[in-house]
């Protein structure tokens, strides 16, 4: 809880007052266990958020973490409207974390054990529509239908952060649609649909403050899959590559989303730039 100042005010009115911007909360984490679900727990835990990961396996991906050790890890399907709810609503805060890069119609699906942080395989029905779109938007019906009637002097809306990606934002840049139309795989084309999809429900919802976090490449010193293209995208973005961003750290990329959570000012897309100022307050 930070107190501030409040300057300007008459002698018989000056006075502090209290912001509780970082009161904890209860953030659930749809897709806890992965890469950068369980990052973003960590952060949470050090935050001194009180912290329910929800994902298909329900166990600490770190046992003896003294961190994630706190976190209440428990198992759930989030493509079940009802299980969703079920956590939604004694929630102050959402992040959805669920993700693969190759669905089960991608031809590539065991690659996700090497490109997948937490190593997982997609089960039989995880195409990027129900993993992606269907899971997320189970969350935005749940928080709507929570928000449908607010407490009396309580009209904030309530945060949602959704981990995208930059590619989802190539429309919006020069160049970027021309590569996705051009070179983008169909795996790609569709990975990058159901991210829009959802990207559009959460702007257009009067009862969510959706922050849309779009990383590049996301690495860690383990991740040694990505390491060798760190450098490339880093310079291309550097010289100004327009379709291609620098690259981010998972802790920068879990200290943003926790700084999305805990200041209310923060909504809509960020980019690497935005992610790494976030991170540094």
């Amino acid at each position: 809880m930070r107190i501030l100042k409040l300057t300007g005010l008459s002698s018989a009115s000056a006075f502090f007052a209290t912001v509780a911007t970082n009161a904890p909360k209860k953030v659930a984490v749809f897709g806890g266990t992965g890469y950068v679900g369980s990052a973003v727990c960590e952060r949470l835990i050090q935050k001194g958020h009180d912290v329910t990961a929800i994902s298909r396996r329900g166990t600490n991906p770190r046992p003896g973490d003294a961190n994630l050790d706190q976190v209440n890890w428990v198992k759930g399907d989030a493509t079940d409207p009802a299980t969703v709810k079920g956590f939604v609503k004694d929630a102050d805060a959402v992040v959805h974390a669920i993700g693969l890069l190759f669905d089960v119609n991608s031809g590539l699906a065991n690659f996700n054990t090497i490109v997948s942080g937490s190593k997982s395989l997609p089960g039989e029905n995880s195409t990027y529509d129900a993993i992606t779109r269907q899971t997320m938007f189970n969350v935005c019906d749940a928080i709507e239908e929570k928000n449908a009637f607010p407490k009396i002097g309580k009209q904030e809306k309530f945060p949602l952060c959704f981990v995208s990606a930059a590619e989802a934002g190539w429309p919006e840049v020069s160049g970027g649609s021309f590569v996705e139309e051009k070179f983008a795989p169909d795996w790609l084309k569709r990975y990058l649909a159901a991210k829009r999809v959802v990207e559009d429900r959460l702007k257009k919802s009067d009862k969510i403050r959706g922050v849309i976090y779009r990383p590049s490449l996301i690495w860690d010193w383990t991740k040694y899959d990505v390491l060798p293209a760190i450098p490339i995208f880093n310079l291309a973005s550097a010289v100004g590559v327009p379709f291609v961003d620098k690259t981010i750290r998972v802790e920068t990329l879990a200290a943003a989303i926790v700084a999305g959570i805990e200041d209310d000012t923060v909504e809509g897309v960020q980019r690497y730039m935005q992610m790494e100022e976030l991170a540094r307050n």
